[in-house]
């Protein structure tokens, strides 16, 4: 048996949600810096969701097809970073859209990948996914902490240097990665289209669609949000990093709590939890206090939520269907469910403003809860090395 490459993932996951950390709650206000409107912020700032849609389904199709997961892991790496410098040289709508959208098809590659190849090396020892993903978790805390300080003493644009960084040092881990036997290659398993045509599979599906678009304003207008009632960026840092503390914490712990609450439960704490979140952050702006408890509902509606997704999907998914089970999951969730979110909270802030905006996105949570409620229930349990415990 081959040793697990525990630190090689573990800096994969770092680096790709270090960058996560500054694009993702900052770069919103370096497009404000160049006086787009929200609505053309939120265009901008939806072109990565909008690659999601595709691009993980075109991805994990062409590596089912030719057997290239590493070499897409490897490729994808190199051209991100190549892509997003052109960023440094572009000021207008336009090439921006372009040059955002080029980055995002490659950037969007690799990730549904590297999840099937890290359940493939831990096809043994599942319950150590958490303890892998969590570092993509402390990526994030560094760099949010980092931007919102440094951006606090110098311009919007000095982010693109630490988006690039992170993104080399993406490239770098996904170079030196090793690939895994993939599980069970010569079995049977249910074709894509008579799973996704379970009411209950539907029913997941849609819910991880309404979580993610219920966090669509959080993504793009976060820090513009909080900037314009008086916080500085190194206090968006802070409440950030509040909730990505907790996500750890869960992160940690999620083996322990799936064998103990059925992963339907879990979700549907999780909406709840959506629900609630959203409304605070948009009513109670003025107040630190609740904005720290609303991120500390982070843990739920992203870590908690995610580990139960994915652990379904795989489930569901089985062996030679899981890459593309979850790059389904990737295109509908993050590219559908983000990209709804992303335009619905830009359209409400150009006409009803940021409080609205943000308390919007508790109804999406409300239709993800509703939803499962309805028609979802727990997959059936299989063999350990598609459970991820």
């Amino acid at each position: 048996m081959l040793p697990v490459p525990y630190w090689r993932l573990s800096g994969y996951y770092f680096f790709y949600f270090a960058f996560v950390g500054v694009f993702s709650p900052y770069f919103g206000l370096y497009l404000q810096s160049l006086t787009f409107s929200a609505w053309e912020i939120s265009i901008l700032m939806t072109q990565m969701q909008m690659m999601r849609l595709v691009g993980p389904y075109f991805w994990s199709a062409l590596v089912d097809r030719f057997d290239l997961r590493m070499a897409v892991i490897r490729v994808s790496g190199v051209a991100t970073l190549l892509l997003f410098c052109t960023l440094f040289f572009v000021r207008s709508f336009e090439a921006l859209l372009l040059c955002i959208g080029l980055f995002s098809f490659f950037w969007v590659a690799a990730l549904p990948l590297v999840e099937t190849a890290t359940f493939d090396h831990l096809r043994n020892d599942p319950g150590r996914y958490s303890r892998i993903r969590l570092w993509g978790s402390v990526g994030f805390i560094v760099t949010v902490l980092g931007a919102g300080a440094l951006l606090d003493r110098s311009s919007s644009g000095s982010q693109l240097w630490l988006c690039a960084a992170c993104l080399a040092g993406l490239m770098g881990c996904g170079l030196s990665l090793p690939d895994s036997p993939q599980s069970h290659p010569h079995e049977s398993h249910p074709s894509i289209g008579s799973i996704v045509r379970q009411p209950q599979v539907v029913a997941l599906l849609a819910a991880c669609v309404f979580m993610s678009a219920a966090h669509g304003a959080l993504y793009v207008f976060y820090a513009i949000f909080l900037s314009e009632h008086g916080y500085s960026k190194s206090m968006v840092g802070a409440l950030w990093t509040l909730g990505v503390l907790v996500e750890i914490g869960l992160f940690f712990y999620m083996g322990q709590i799936m064998r103990r609450f059925a992963l339907r439960a879990i979700l549907l704490a999780s909406l709840g939890a959506a629900a609630i979140r959203f409304v605070m952050i948009g009513l109670a702006v003025d107040s630190v206090t609740l904005l720290a408890l609303a991120q500390l509902l982070h843990g739920l509606t992203f870590a908690a939520f995610h580990s139960a997704a994915i652990a379904s999907i795989s489930r569901w998914f089985p062996g030679n269907t899981r890459a593309r089970g979850q790059a389904l999951y990737s295109s509908l969730s993050f590219g559908a469910g983000g990209a709804v979110g992303g335009l619905v909270s830009g359209w409400a802030w150009e006409i009803f403003g940021g409080k609205v905006a943000f308390a919007s996105g508790s109804l999406f949570a409300v239709f993800g809860l509703l939803t499962l409620y309805r028609w979802g229930f727990d997959p059936p349990a299989q063999r350990s090395d598609v459970t991820v415990s």
